[in-house]
């Protein structure tokens, strides 16, 4: 018996750009270190897991190194898997039972995919010992939400020469660091960067889930809304935001660039 497995890029309609997530369907439970031992061999910065259940799908999400209780770009590299295999109409929304509640995610006229996720608003908040020194810098102001900190810089050309230690982040006690600033190119709002060395993620290319803290951000900060976010990694990728009450509508684009068979041992 084998296993569908595959590697997708959200957030992005350009093969190795985006953010890589393993997708795999399972037709019956697993156990968690099965599935822990398989986010590590494919070394990808989450893979996501899917089980047929209650008119939808169970999702779980795993680092390299530990199951996570929310991720966005896997969301989305899951809603695209379904759609693409023939699991799911392209008139029927996506549903997802996860450890963060329902998650849905809608396909567009154009082709292009809107999850629907918890808002995750972040408060002022004194900087924990070492966390400006290990990102190598000197002001920042603080925030923390319920799964990160975030740091907000005035500059974007700061902000996309980080060489953080990651070494000292890993330190920090939380998932994970948003570094955020005002957006530097037409048609970007603001720009992010996201590490998070301490659940085995040291740069993150493309994280959906920090654009629901960063969403809520920049919308009150900005006036407007949706806006567009660029996470500047490397690999780089693009984020439409939109915040609607205690939730945000992150919108983008995937592509398949692998469609493996695992067998089911």
């Amino acid at each position: 018996m084998t296993l569908s497995l595959w590697i997708i890029d959200a957030f992005t309609d350009t093969p190795f750009r985006g953010n890589p997530a393993g997708v795999c369907l399972l037709p019956e439970p697993r156990p968690e270190a099965w599935m822990q031992a398989l986010a590590a061999e494919l070394k990808q910065s989450e893979t996501a897991f899917l089980l047929p259940r209650d008119g939808g799908f169970g999702l779980r999400w795993f680092t390299p190194a530990v199951e996570v209780d929310l991720c966005g770009h896997a969301t989305l590299a899951s809603a695209h898997f379904l759609w693409e295999d023939g699991r799911l109409t392209p008139a029927e929304d996506a549903r997802f039972h996860t450890r963060s509640g329902l998650l849905t995610a809608h396909r567009q006229g154009d082709g292009s995919i809107e999850l629907d996720f918890p808002a995750t608003h972040a408060r002022p908040a004194d900087p924990p010992d070492g966390l400006l020194d290990a990102l190598g810098l000197s002001t920042g102001t603080v925030f923390r939400s319920r799964f990160d900190y975030l740091v907000v810089v005035d500059d974007a050309a700061q902000e996309r020469g980080l060489a953080p230690d990651l070494a000292r982040l890993s330190g920090v006690e939380a998932r994970g660091v948003v570094v955020t600033a005002p957006g530097d190119n037409p048609g970007t709002d603001f720009v992010s960067r996201f590490f998070a060395p301490s659940v085995g993620v040291p740069e993150d290319p493309v994280t959906g889930s920090a654009h629901c803290t960063l969403g809520p951000y920049w919308v009150e900060r900005l006036g407007r809304n949706p806006l567009v976010g660029y996470q500047a990694s490397a690999r780089g990728g693009t984020v439409r935001v939109e915040l609607a009450g205690d939730r945000v509508r992150l919108g983008g684009r995937a592509v398949t660039v692998l469609r493996g068979a695992m067998e089911h041992r």
